[in-house]
């Protein structure tokens, strides 16, 4: 049922969605150099059923999105921002810990704009259709952050990936490592059609709000 309401509502969104997408692309394009589509290698899970009952394992795809960043950008960056992210060096002394980088210099104008937005990820309503991730699930992450995690840190990844999940509906980029890591295991054990909808519903309001944006 999850993977039939997934194939109907991208397909429906990815109709209505193409001329923001096209009109994103031009607009990139006119900025910077390089493609509009920027796609990245992601680790998601896919599920395959045991004698001994269902078993998750990792595999790598291309995650699609809006490019927001300047051809050519230095990927060092976001991964020692992660890095410190992890480990809990971010945020001291405020209430939240953002897990996004703020007035990251390599992002466009445009790009600020789309990530305000949440329009960049309108491309991976593709990766919704394929099957390499669902509408709702644990966000995809590179291979260099499931680098960081400890043993329990995988218990997220028991699930499809999606474009937006529980911590995004919640919190969206306001929490910290640990809390995102909670929700999404948390997802993972309990999730259901009627949380799939309530956290679409959620994660809407958020986006119009500019709730958590980065």
């Amino acid at each position: 049922m999850k993977r039939l309401i997934d194939l109907v509502a991208s397909s429906i969104l990815l109709i209505i969605a193409s001329p923001l997408i096209v009109l994103s692309a031009i607009l990139i394009k006119l900025e910077s150099e390089g493609p509009a589509i920027y796609t990245q290698q992601r680790v998601g899970a896919k599920w395959r059923l045991d004698p001994g009952g269902i078993v998750w394992e990792l595999c790598l795809f291309p995650c699609y999105k809006l490019r927001t960043m300047r051809k050519g950008s230095d990927p060092e960056i976001h991964k020692e921002y992660l890095r410190r992210f992890r480990n809990g060096e971010m945020g001291h002394g405020s209430k939240h810990a953002p897990f996004k980088l703020s007035r990251d210099q390599r992002v466009t104008m445009v790009g600020q704009w789309l990530r305000k937005t949440s329009l960049d990820e309108l491309p991976q309503l593709f990766n919704v259709i394929r099957g390499d991730m669902s509408l709702v699930g644990p966000r995809p992450v590179p291979a260099y952050e499931v680098e960081l995690y400890d043993h329990p840190h995988y218990n997220r990844l028991a699930a499809t990936p999606g474009i937006t999940g529980v911590w995004q509906g919640y919190g969206r980029s306001r929490v910290k490592f640990e809390q995102m890591v909670s929700m999404d295991a948390g997802y993972a054990r309990q999730s259901s059609i009627v949380f799939d909808l309530k956290l679409l519903v959620m994660t809407i309001a958020s986006v119009v709000s500019f709730k958590g944006a980065a």
